[in-house]
């Protein structure tokens, strides 16, 4: 299968499918599937440019908006992954992945996806220490802050990943994945190739070289762990080639391979024959179903806070069986078919926007069809259930039975099917749990105790001024 790698592409979509056509004549070949490392910039309008981490001077449309409305479709079925200049906004509601335009599919905060018998992990960001070990916090409005955090890669997106082929002996020499892509490089890669051809190009690397840092540090477990046969990254704008051996045969090995932003005469595309390592009889994307078990199990870590729990990056306490893998195959019908459900969606319709200031927060369609079929939390659900204004504490009913009924209601949810339930405090749960703790009856009954104390002094001391005048 002949496959397109991409660096960075800044919105420049129509420059990379004309490269493709042209190379496909003169090469007389046939390019299977695009695959483009990050800052893809997915702006379906002007609007969107509120929320791209970028200068101003270089807030720029380009071109997938033409995408995004279906004034064109992509020739060629296209995967990214998000890196630190993008249309933030649009891509959090797509955080496990999906179609943002006919035939481009963008990878999620982590997953891992099937082609023609090629097995393709992706995970989004860059690395930034104070951010690692959050959830996914961010909403509407963004801030200054918010509006970079947002592509911080995290933790917990990481250990997932760190969940396939689980429990296995990490020199057994199985390769996981067969593509790897990401927007950051791993950690000290550099290490694996010629050095002083990157600091020819790059000479203001010198000091992160010698300080150990040049990288991701998030991805060099995986690298370790998944050994994929190749691994693709960007963000650095320089092509570099590693390799990476895992067995002392030299019969296990990475080929990293990194690449420039498309502008002319940089090195930006390379094509590839990677041979598929699986069965596969359809031409379409499809789900992992190994991924998609691993995303069941871990959903109660998921947080929407600044401050979260994760096991540590090498535990297995999420691992999945094939008895896991075959029950979400159960739900998906045994079609992992990933369906060509692209539609546009608020607030940037085909001819209007809705919230032009990008104020409001949304749920995607498509993320919410998945989460529910998967029987896992939408994020940006949970986030606006989140925002939702507390009740006003002079409604609060005076019956401690009602408000521990409703309280119950609202919290837990009373059916397996309420996307947003979450385990009782005395509920058994299982070690995996123990990284999430709700307290949020005990909050509650807290605050409307104090309401509750509030109003009584108050009503005191009113009654009291009554009864001076009255003497």
């Amino acid at each position: 299968m002949k496959i397109a790698v991409i660096g960075c592409s800044h919105g420049e979509l129509d420059r990379i499918y004309e490269d493709i056509t042209r190379i496909e004549s003169e090469q007389k070949i046939v390019i299977d599937l695009v695959v483009i490392c990050g800052d893809f910039q997915s702006v379906r309008n002007e609007h969107d440019l509120q929320c791209m981490a970028v200068p101003v001077k270089y807030r720029e449309l380009r071109t997938f908006h033409k995408y995004y409305r279906r004034v064109v479709t992509a020739p060629k079925l296209t995967l990214f992954v998000g890196g630190n200049h993008e249309a933030s906004n649009y891509l959090q509601t797509l955080g496990f992945g999906g179609w943002v335009a006919d035939n481009i599919y963008y990878m999620g905060y982590a997953s891992v996806v099937n082609f023609r018998g090629v097995r393709i992990g992706g995970v989004s960001g860059i690395h930034h220490r104070f951010d690692a070990n959050c959830g996914h916090f961010e909403r509407l409005p963004f801030d200054e802050s918010s509006k970079r955090s947002i592509y911080h890669m995290r933790q917990s997106d990481v250990y997932k990943l760190m969940q396939l082929n689980a429990g296995t002996d990490a020199d057994d020499g199985k390769q996981t994945l067969d593509v790897m892509i990401s927007h950051d490089w791993p950690i000290n890669i550099h290490s694996c190739g010629n050095v002083q051809y990157l600091l020819r190009r790059k000479k203001h690397f010198l000091n992160d070289i010698q300080n150990n840092c040049l990288g991701n540090p998030l991805l060099e477990p995986l690298v370790r762990h998944l050994k994929p046969r190749h691994w693709f990254s960007a963000h650095l704008h320089v092509r570099f080639e590693a390799l990476v051996n895992h067995t002392e045969d030299l019969k296990v090995q990475t080929r990293f391979l990194a690449l420039d932003k498309v502008l002319p005469n940089r090195q930006y595309m390379e094509i590839l024959d990677i041979e598929p390592s699986l069965p596969s009889s359809s031409d379409c994307l499809e789900y992992d179903a190994e991924w998609l078990a691993i995303l069941k199990s871990t959903d109660k870590l998921l947080s929407i806070d600044r401050k979260c729990s994760v096991p540590a990056m090498w535990s297995t306490l999420h691992k999945v069986t094939e008895s896991d893998i075959n029950g979400v195959k159960q739900l998906f019908d045994n079609d992992l078919e990933i369906p060509q459900n692209f539609e546009v969606s608020e607030p940037a319709l085909e001819d209007s926007d809705s919230d032009p200031q990008r104020l409001r927060n949304y749920t995607n369609p498509r993320t919410v069809e998945f989460c529910k079929r998967l029987g896992i939390t939408d994020p940006m659900a949970a986030i606006i259930e989140a925002l939702k204004p507390l009740p006003n504490p002079d409604q609060i009913s005076i019956s401690d039975d009602e408000e521990d009924e409703d309280e119950e209601q609202t919290l837990y949810g009373t059916s397996d099917d309420n996307p947003l339930k979450r385990h009782k405090p005395e509920d058994t749960i299982d070690g995996g749990d123990l990284f999430f703790v709700d307290k949020g009856t005990e909050l509650l009954k807290k605050m409307k105790t104090k309401n509750r104390l509030f109003m009584a002094r108050v009503m005191t001391t009113l009654l009291n001024a009554i009864n001076r005048r009255t003497l």
